[in-house]
């Protein structure tokens, strides 16, 4: 193979081994080898029928580009680290493999368009398989909410017991922020699906090249539409990593509950030991690690969002070798949340909810002292007024070691005259869940309403996935025939 760098005619003498060593990016582009073999492909087949190289050298190329595919595939291909990239090496082990057609190989293209069509597709097979991820989870918790509907637990704000919701209710929260997340993700894919082959460096190629023909063989939507925006353009990184950070950023939030709730003081479950780890010095301890080190990865996601963005600030146009740096932070983010999602499904099938311990927490917190205020508005008394009747008489609670449901008609009394038996009626706890009928509430029609639409979306979600992920298979039979 030779060792030769693709620009190396303009120079005298050949680069230091210590700048080589710098400017490589094979350890990070290895991972776009694939991509990289079947854009060629795809571009060695239009160069044939445009005319711009020969049949038989397209025809050759073409032959020679699917035995390095199949080597790939099979681990066999040799990858020479003295070579700055995967794309160089492409290029050279086609040619030591079919002779001076493979030189011919990059034709009418540049590393510009060629890295970057490499890259989108790269992080289009990201896009679907984070999808893909996201509504196993989904399906999950819904299932878990599904057998939770009527649980009651406390809800928080602030950390302090705020108003009884259902644990069912809860879990469609988590649910609804994935369905966020997943809507990212397939809106992000529609600007991401278009094929920067064909730009060339900057400002595109006197060649007759059809990118429409390479933009489909490669399963694109179409062609990008200006080649300068083309080679400089990382939006599309930009906005994949933003998804992840975000998704990252609720995954974390949803460790961090598992956290407290599996911890004494709360007590709402235990995690199975599939999913725990215990003390090196301590017997007793069974620690909730994954949960945490989701918590802890999200650091990753958000890191290197600013790291991209920061990256990208104020470059010119158009390519500038500091786009080299855009892909391992990206891949880094994206193994990171697959592997986050991977095991937070399963963490939470397996979670062991102690429905007692939740209800009891009920008791504590005054989590029907809104209820009480609102009673209180029924009976025409102005909320502002309400609100602080009922902080009163919270307050002779908190002093008395009493609940507001545990008082007596007459020290209800003593707060205002407006209550009275009723008043105890209203505030019962279960009453109380019940009662939170509106729109998107924690009543339990409420919440199989939302189990119910959700369940629609989440199905929509796989169908769109599954359907693209089936178009690009029949693409890649295509371009390998």
């Amino acid at each position: 193979m030779s060792e030769k760098q693709l620009w190396s005619g303009r120079f005298a003498e050949g680069p230091s081994q210590m700048t080589l060593s710098f400017t490589s990016s094979l350890n990070v582009d290895v991972k776009l080898a694939w991509y990289d073999i079947a854009g060629s492909i795809v571009h060695a087949r239009m160069l044939g029928a445009q005319g711009i190289v020969s049949e038989e050298e397209a025809q050759s190329m073409v032959d020679g580009l699917k035995q390095l595919l199949d080597d790939l595939e099979v681990g066999k291909m040799d990858i020479s680290h003295d070579l700055e990239d995967i794309h160089t090496n492409v290029e050279a082990s086609l040619t030591a493999r079919i002779g001076d057609a493979g030189k011919r190989l990059h034709t009418a293209r540049s590393r510009n368009d060629q890295v970057s069509t490499d890259f989108r597709m790269f992080v289009r097979d990201a896009v679907l398989e984070t999808v893909g991820l996201l509504v196993e989870v989904q399906g999950i918790l819904i299932e878990r909410a599904e057998g939770s509907v009527n649980d009651m637990m406390p809800g928080f704000t602030h950390m302090q017991h705020a108003q009884p919701v259902s644990l069912g209710f809860h879990l469609m929260a988590h649910v609804f922020r994935l369905q966020r997340d997943t809507e990212r993700f397939l809106d992000a894919y529609k600007r991401l699906n278009q094929c920067p082959l064909g730009a060339g460096a900057l400002a595109g190629t006197g060649h007759p090249i059809d990118r429409e023909a390479t933009s489909a063989g490669l399963g694109f939507d179409r062609p990008t539409d200006n080649a300068m925006d083309t080679v400089s353009d990382r939006d599309f990184a930009l906005e994949f990593a933003y998804a992840c950070a975000q998704t990252m950023i609720h995954l974390s939030s949803m460790g961090e509950e598992l956290v407290l709730w599996t911890s004494p003081e709360f007590g709402f479950a235990e995690m199975s030991d599939a999913f725990a780890t215990g003390s090196s010095i301590m017997p007793q301890k069974k620690n909730p690690d994954v949960a945490e080190l989701i918590r802890g990865r999200s650091s990753i996601a958000v890191g290197n969002l600013v790291q991209l963005m920061t990256l990208m600030k104020g470059l010119p146009l158009s390519y500038n070798r500091d786009m080299q740096e855009d892909k391992a932070s990206l891949m880094t983010s994206y193994e990171t949340l697959t592997s986050c999602l991977y095991m937070i499904g399963p963490m939470y099938r397996s979670l062991r909810f102690d429905r007692e311990a939740m209800s009891k927490a009920c008791a504590k917190g005054f989590l029907n002292a809104t209820d009480l205020a609102d009673h209180l508005v029924q009976k025409s008394m102005p909320f502002r007024q309400a609100h602080e009747v009922v902080g009163t008489a919270v307050q002779y609670c908190v002093k008395n070691g009493k609940t507001l449901e545990s008082l007596s008609v007459e020290e209800l009394k003593m707060f205002s005259e407006l209550l009275d038996q009723s008043s105890l009626d209203h505030i019962d706890l279960e009453a109380c869940l019940d009662r939170r009928s509106s729109l998107g509430g924690t009543a339990p029609e409420q919440v199989k309403a939302q189990i119910s639409s959700a369940t629609e979306r989440m199905e929509a979600f796989r169908e769109e996935c599954f359907k693209e992920i089936a178009r690009l298979n029949d693409v890649w039979s295509a371009m390998r025939r």
